[in-house]
């Protein structure tokens, strides 16, 4: 049986979307295919059964036959590793992990294992990425994203951990590259991983849909209150914007995709946000009717953060929901609401069909998927 083991050099380096298009591409050749996550860090909790929320995002796509708590055998609650360094974690974690894993692998010709984070993580309870992957043997595949020296650097760093536990990796894909702008950097990232004896096996183009957050995790992952949740929470945000400056020169500045964030008492720049919402870019576009708020969402402003715990007034209040604009209250100021937007987690549920289809389309097109299954064969 061969074997994927996944793991990515950080955060949101796209190891969810490499695991999700190499399965659906795997299973598209014929190859009897299973999921796991041996550890997991986020989880949710579904008929009763905690899972990491990647293993439930295989098994909804793939229909997985596998239960849950074999795919997702261990799991990373909250105060678990201070409870484990301290001795009161008594749970048989490597044999819980070996039973599952035997469990999903029988019958299978493909397993795709994906780790949590780099090849560290896991370390404090005894079962980093590069020690779950020698447990298992499986050989590694390190996902990293765009750049020059910063991919190599983290890919060398994690083969090297990987590599001191035994585990051969077998190669590394750079995800989020701008191959419009840089048509030269895989062939440069290649040359330069060559120099450390690390295969380049695909490169991944960036695409706001799958980098950027939707409406639906601001509202998830910020502390707030939603005033207004609009047509749909699946707009991706792909600008922001922090209403600070007068307001024509903020309007001068929306793009498509704008999240505007402003003090909630700041009505000037939420109300020209509410007009912009309501007719639209002033050229290029038909303008819409102040009776008909627009929905879908428009190009220009798909939402507001107001920030400082202050409500805005009924008036503003009202004109917000007729304009069906999705709004946040947050106590936060507006630096810290800003700083929690850019470090928003980004990651792929179950109805995003829309994403998911277009994982699948760029590891079809970009992935040299048979190359990769032949070297997790014969490496």
């Amino acid at each position: 049986m061969r074997q994927l083991y996944l793991a990515a050099t950080g955060m949101n380096r796209g190891k969810t979307t490499v695991a999700l298009g190499l399965f659906a591409a795997i299973v598209a050749r014929g190859h009897r295919t299973g999921f796991i996550k041996p550890v997991g860090q986020r989880y949710a909790v579904v008929d009763g059964t905690p899972a990491d929320e990647d293993a439930i995002l295989m098994k909804a796509t793939f229909d997985l036959p596998d239960q849950l708590d074999e795919m997702s055998p261990v799991h990373i609650p909250r105060g678990f590793t201070r409870a484990y360094i301290e001795g009161r974690v008594t749970a048989d974690l490597p044999g819980r992990i070996r039973e599952a894993h035997a469990q999903v692998a029988a019958g299978r010709e493909v397993l795709v294992v994906e780790g949590t984070g780099h090849a560290g993580v896991g370390a404090v309870v005894g079962l980093s990425n590069a020690t779950v992957a020698r447990m298992l043997g499986a050989r590694a595949l390190v996902v990293s994203e765009g750049g020059v020296g910063r991919p190599i650097d983290e890919i060398v760093l994690n083969a090297a951990l990987f590599e001191k536990e035994g585990v051969e990796v077998v190669g590394a894909v750079v995800n989020k590259v701008d191959l419009d702008a840089q048509p030269d950097l895989p062939a440069i990232i290649g040359r330069g991983l060559a120099h450390h004896g690390v295969r380049l096996l695909g490169v991944l183009p960036y695409r706001p849909l799958l980098s950027n957050p939707t409406l639906a995790m601001l509202a998830e992952q910020l502390e707030g209150e939603v005033l207004v949740r609009g047509p749909t929470l699946e707009v991706v945000i792909e600008h922001v914007l922090i209403g600070a400056m007068q307001p024509h020169h903020l309007l001068e500045r929306v793009r498509r995709g704008t999240l505007v964030i402003a003090p909630g008492d700041r009505e000037d720049a939420i109300m020209a946000s509410v007009t912009r919402r309501l007719v639209g870019p002033p050229r290029g576009s038909a303008p819409g009717s102040a009776a008909a708020p627009p929905s879908p969402p428009n190009d220009s402003i798909v939402g507001l953060v107001l920030t400082g715990g202050y409500r805005p007034g009924p008036r503003v209040l009202e004109a917000i929901r007729h304009a069906d604009l999705f709004a946040l209250l947050v106590r936060a100021d507006t630096y810290q609401a800003a700083s929690a937007v850019h470090d928003l987690l980004v990651k792929t549920h179950p109805a995003d069909t829309e994403k998911i289809e277009l994982i699948k389309a760029l590891v079809a097109e970009h992935l040299d998927v048979d190359r990769l299954l032949d070297l997790f064969a014969t490496a």
